[in-house]
């Protein structure tokens, strides 16, 4: 069988698992796709190449799609997010001095507490706080954003927001040039057990189901190229069903550990895969529920409300039309082709394509093509609901 080449870039981080394990498991090469990943340096350069041709397909920040969709950040150009390859897996991290401030406060700082945290926090600074992201457009620093906002901060104006590599995060927390991050695991916990931070929050108790990263591909590529992009897409989602089976972690993270990819000790990773953090420097691992998701209650479903919900935070913080950027937001999710290139898997199907964000406080079943699908908890932290439709 002859294979058809797709250049696709990504980030070393764990979420860019379900491309790795693709490649390196033989599910792109039973699908007729010769995966070639080619890590890049940034997310600056991920978005450029895709942009400019020079891959084919990208892992990328879920913002970052719809960013680019609405003209915002590097060159204008529509992409669209074939299917979301992560849930969550990011975690707030402060340097000590303000770990001690905060727990002076008298608050109760519960790891899943991110109102208590949060009021701590806000309580504990008096200039505006340092903190770093990966990226300007990222759940990261939505997720930020939205936290402090419920606190009366003006964001981001009244943030000091850099941009810092995740590799770099504690490098520039210890150098004292940011005050807390939020960054991906497990680069927050190398940095507490390097003690030069402590972890308060886990990204999953602002928002319990937060789209991370996507698969991403320019606007209009996915038409011209219909049999490889259902043959990329079914590599993807088998790779994501095999990442969640409880006895693979340990061979995942030998994997994507390895120097082609992530270059970290295994052991990080597995961390990262079985859902365990390390708060601080005296190492003990504190298990978070939902840490980073790959496949589980329709994870892979590119939801368009998840995408608006994007679409509206960025048009509010930059003066968009907030309904233009809704519809722009729904154009760039593309459960259409989700459907119509998974089903012949069997992949079970929610009935809608956009729901009510934040409605969700547990588990429940829906109405699936298969009637087999659970969805959440999706809850924000304050309680807030976003529909998209209205």
């Amino acid at each position: 069988m002859t294979l058809r080449r797709i250049d696709c870039g990504f980030i070393p981080l764990v979420d860019s698992a379900p491309l790795i394990i693709a490649r390196e498991l033989g599910f792109a090469e039973e699908e007729g796709v010769d995966l070639v990943l080619h890590k890049e340096p940034s997310w600056a350069a991920v978005r450029d190449k895709l942009v400019l041709g020079q891959l084919d397909a990208a892992h990328l920040l879920a913002p970052v799609a719809i960013a680019m969709s609405m003209g915002l950040g590097g060159i204008a150009k529509p992409l669209d997010a074939l299917s979301v390859l992560s849930v969550n897996g990011n975690v707030v991290g402060v340097s000590p001095q303000l770990a001690e401030k905060m727990r002076k406060t008298g608050e109760d700082l519960h790891l899943l507490d991110a109102r208590s945290v949060g009021s701590a926090l806000i309580s504990s600074i008096t200039e505006p706080l340092r903190v770093g992201v990966p990226f300007p457009f990222s759940m990261h620093a939505e997720l930020l954003y939205y936290w402090f906002s419920v606190f009366g901060l003006r964001v981001p104006e009244q943030l000091a927001v850099r941009t810092v590599p995740p590799p770099l995060m504690a490098d520039a927390i210890a150098a004292g040039e940011i005050d807390a991050f939020c960054v991906g695991e497990p680069w927050g916990s190398l940095a507490a057990e390097k003690g030069v931070a402590e972890l308060v929050l886990p990204g999953c108790a602002i928002w319990q189901f937060a789209p991370e990263k996507v698969l991403a591909v320019r606007k209009g590529w996915a038409e011209r190229e219909k049999d490889l992009t259902a043959a990329l897409m079914r590599a993807v989602w088998r790779a994501a069903r095999w990442l969640v089976d409880p006895s693979h972690p340990m061979t995942a993270s030998e994997i994507v550990s390895a120097p082609p990819y992530l270059s970290l000790a295994p052991e990080a990773v597995e961390r990262t895969l079985r859902g365990r953090i390390v708060r601080d420097s005296s190492g003990e691992e504190v298990a978070i529920p939902r840490l980073m998701e790959f496949f589980d209650c329709a994870t892979t479903f590119p939801w368009r409300s998840q995408a608006a919900w994007i679409a509206d935070r960025l048009a509010r913080r930059m003066g968009f039309d907030r309904g233009d950027a809704i519809q722009i937001a729904r154009s760039c999710f593309r459960p259409d082709l989700y459907r119509a290139n998974l089903a012949p898997l069997g992949a079970d199907m929610p009935g809608a394509s956009e729901k009510v964000e934040g409605m969700l406080q547990g588990r429940i079943a829906v109405a699936s093509a298969n009637g087999e699908m659970f969805l959440g908890p999706d809850s924000f932290f304050d309680g807030s609901i976003f529909d998209p439709s209205a």
